[in-house]
């Protein structure tokens, strides 16, 4: 659902030359815009962050639901009047969107929770608002030993039960990547794995869309997938039999981070926003079912939900570089979906 702006208003007002007529100025204060991913992230924002900012700061938010690469898409397309404040991206969306230029400068003196996160998740552009943690999952009452690393993903008794998906999400393009590395490829080189991929398509249970992944494990078509531990600990929360793994090579992680569109007009709203978003009160909040999202905020105590014990874990994980991977991506969908998906 793509909600209608005040700033979409007053932009086809201006093309229409009565944007004096709109009684609210474009930088009245109490609210700003923000893109938000549709679905559980919507939900959670709504639900949690909005009423804690209105609470905290009578500030009111109109949320734009948008996936990231159609928020990047937006603004871009808007050419100056910018239709929202905030942007929340993954790093590929997020990499492009910086070499667009359509950020504007984080001053983090004006982050009161700034402090409270670790170093370099709030950057001269990005303020970091979640990590995502990315491995195996797989069913333990089907396996008596789980697998152990990418390579396995390919072998008896795993393949037979294993959901294939490709390079369209996050989650999918690092986990391939990872893929390839172990069968001799590198993070702009997945040529090695799509030779395995052909061959394991045969035999897998499955080649689907991301989203459809985890409805498939529910439903017990599949019994391993690649995912994050946000999906897992959903699926868990539903009773199903669900385990997460961290690859020998070790788990992925990439943060998920808000930022201030270029020309926006309610800077000042903007930063009161990401700084609740960061703050404890929320990522407590957020951690918890049915979000499960892995906070950023040092002074929150994880729960056991979450498949990690300690922020601080994150900082060992596997990272990628998404200037690197960008211009090829789109390539790779297209391959995977031609000689894999079919």
């Amino acid at each position: 659902m793509t909600v209608t702006t005040r700033r979409e208003f007053l932009a086809g007002a201006a093309a229409l030359g009565f944007a004096s007529a709109w009684p609210f100025r474009a930088s009245a204060a109490g609210s700003l815009t923000a893109a938000i991913y549709p679905g559980t992230w919507e939900e959670a924002y709504r639900g949690v962050l909005a009423p804690a900012l209105k609470k905290s700061a009578d500030i009111d938010v109109a949320f734009d639901s948008l996936f990231a690469v159609d928020q990047v898409a937006k603004v871009r397309a808007a050419r100056g009047v910018p239709p929202f404040d905030c942007f929340v991206l993954d790093p590929g969306p997020a990499a492009s969107a910086m070499q667009a230029g359509l950020f504007e400068p984080i001053d983090a003196s004006k982050l009161t929770n700034a402090a409270k996160v670790p170093a370099g998740l709030i950057t001269s552009h990005a303020v970091t608002c979640n990590a995502q943690v990315v491995g195996i999952a797989y069913n333990p009452k089907k396996f008596a030993t789980p697998p152990k690393s990418w390579a396995d993903l390919f072998k008896s008794p795993y393949v037979e039960r294993l959901g294939l998906t490709g390079f369209q999400t996050t989650f999918g393009t690092v986990s391939i990547i990872e893929m390839a590395k172990v069968f001799g490829g590198s993070e702009t080189n997945v040529e090695p794995v799509f030779a395995e991929l052909k061959k394991a398509v045969e035999k897998a249970a499955a080649v689907a869309a991301p989203a459809a992944m985890p409805g498939l494990f529910q439903q017990g078509q599949i019994d391993v997938m690649y995912t994050n531990t946000n999906t897992v600990a959903i699926l868990k929360g539903r009773g199903v039999s669900i385990e997460f793994v961290k690859p020998e090579t070790g788990a992925i992680t990439f943060q998920t981070t808000l930022h201030i569109v270029k020309g926006a007009d309610n800077v000042a709203n903007a930063y009161k926003y990401m700084d609740m978003a960061i703050s404890a009160e929320v990522q407590g909040a957020l951690q918890k079912q049915p979000y499960n999202m892995i906070p950023i905020n040092k002074d929150v105590k994880l729960v056991e939900t979450l498949d990690i014990k300690s922020v601080d874990e994150l900082t060992k994980m596997v990272t990628h570089d998404w200037t690197k991977i960008n211009p090829q991506r789109a390539a790779w969908i297209e391959r995977f979906n031609k000689e894999i998906t079919k």
